[in-house]
């Protein structure tokens, strides 16, 4: 079975060298293949894609407008050959790598699993965040919704090609994709990684508790809207 990794990245240009040094592995692992979906960046990535991916077997780029991260992981995904898909951060907050440990999770589980990571060595402000969005999702949803946002995430083709064409374009992406894992009754085996700060640049929604609310209000908002079409 072949595994495509998606790895959406905006205006990461200066991450890009580490990021696929820690890629090496799977790279040039048979089977695997990366797919890098340049999200409209306005940085160097696109110049950087070109001098750099020379050098890495089954590792191809992807750019496509900014509509939102969720968009370019939709692109990439549409993209991929593989079986099994995922995606993960360019950040290097986690470690492409733990794909691998992902990978033969779910090889032992079979392709009715959905794979993620459970983030370990936040710091305590953040963690107390996602503890409150994940008890929220999970009394919306009612449904078992923890650490959402954690990475890499990990799934069959198969049900991948049952997610609706209204599939989020934005960082609600995480959710609507573990939502509908638990709610097809995948079994949702999860496993701890290491997560540290970025090595360059800034968040795109975790800049201040005003991006915060933000973040919320739409994260509220999104889930009582999947709610409302369970209901209906």
């Amino acid at each position: 079975m072949k595994f495509s990794l998606i790895i959406p990245c905006y205006n990461e240009a200066e991450n890009l060298p580490l990021l696929l040094e820690r890629c090496e592995n799977l790279a040039r692992t048979p089977g695997i293949e990366l797919v890098l979906v340049d999200n409209g960046s306005t940085d160097g990535t696109a110049a950087a894609f070109i001098d750099l991916l020379q050098d890495y077997p089954n590792c191809r780029s992807l750019r496509v407008e900014d509509r939102g991260y969720g968009f370019g992981i939709l692109a990439g995904l549409a993209a991929a050959s593989g079986d099994i898909l995922g995606w993960t951060h360019a950040d290097m907050q986690t470690d492409p790598q733990d794909a691998l440990r992902g990978l033969k999770l779910f090889l032992r589980h079979g392709e009715n699993t959905f794979v993620k990571g459970r983030r370990c060595g936040r710091p305590l402000v953040d963690a107390t965040f996602t503890v409150g969005m994940s008890i929220f999702e999970t009394l919306v949803l009612a449904r078992p919704l923890w650490d959402i946002n954690a990475q890499p995430t990990m799934f069959s083709r198969k049900f991948y090609e049952t997610w609706s064409s209204v599939a989020p374009h934005d960082f609600l992406l995480d959710l609507y994709a573990y939502y509908q894992a638990r709610r097809c009754g995948l079994a949702v085996h999860r496993f701890p990684v290491r997560f540290g700060e970025r090595v360059h640049g800034n968040s795109r929604w975790n800049l201040n508790w005003a991006a915060k609310r933000k973040f919320i209000r739409r994260t509220v908002d999104f889930s009582l809207e999947l709610r409302k079409r369970v209901d209906i």
